[in-house]
């Protein structure tokens, strides 16, 4: 493995997650406003890995690895932090559907590969579009406060709804997507079975 500007920009981002949790969890008034921060600049050096590895030609596979792990640690963090303290039922549920597609896409992406026919699963439009809802979300919700009537948390808490939306309407493309190569596959191996 070699230790390039976007892969060590990858390792400061997992290297933020405890950071953010610490901040979080600090007593004083500016202890929320830096955990926000720290979730800013995480997601700064997201953007930034990946345009400078293009910029650079220091793309790599352990980078195409690592990357998108960092991004799914940092935002599961974030949402946990949340839903323990806004113990919302919609709360939970937003935040279970965020979760729950990025195992399923891991999974899928995966499965995919094994089948040889990774390039079917490629980042959308819409995908692209709820990463910034869900960033921006998470970012007014970590630096607002919940009950207190501020707009900006609520500004948040309702991005985090539309990206949730977002993220079932892109699963739904990327299993639309997937769907001839499964059950070619399938077919194929019932017909194995059967000629067994």
């Amino acid at each position: 493995m070699q230790l390039n500007i976007p892969t060590t920009l990858t390792f400061l981002r997992i290297f933020l997650i405890p950071v953010l949790v610490g901040l979080f969890f600090l007593p004083g008034q500016w202890s929320r406003s830096l955990a926000a921060l720290v979730f800013l600049l995480a997601a700064v050096t997201d953007w930034l890995d990946g345009y400078l590895a293009r910029r650079l030609g220091q793309s790599s596979a352990f980078g195409a690895f690592l990357d998108p792990v960092a991004d799914k640690l940092m935002v599961a963090t974030a949402l946990i932090l949340l839903v323990q303290e806004n113990p919302d039922g919609l709360f939970a549920v937003m935040a279970a559907v965020i979760v729950g597609r990025e195992i399923t896409i891991s999974a899928l992406r995966e499965w995919m590969a094994l089948l040889g026919e990774r390039t079917r699963v490629r980042v959308v439009a819409i995908g692209k579009v709820k990463t910034v809802l869900q960033m921006v979300a998470l970012f007014l919700l970590l630096y607002g406060r919940p009950f207190r009537g501020e707009w900006l948390y609520w500004l948040g808490y309702w991005l985090l709804a539309t990206a949730a939306v977002l993220t079932l309407v892109s699963m739904g493309l990327y299993i639309r997507s997937a769907w001839p190569a499964l059950l070619r596959r399938d077919r194929g191996g019932a017909e194995n079975d059967t000629a067994g």
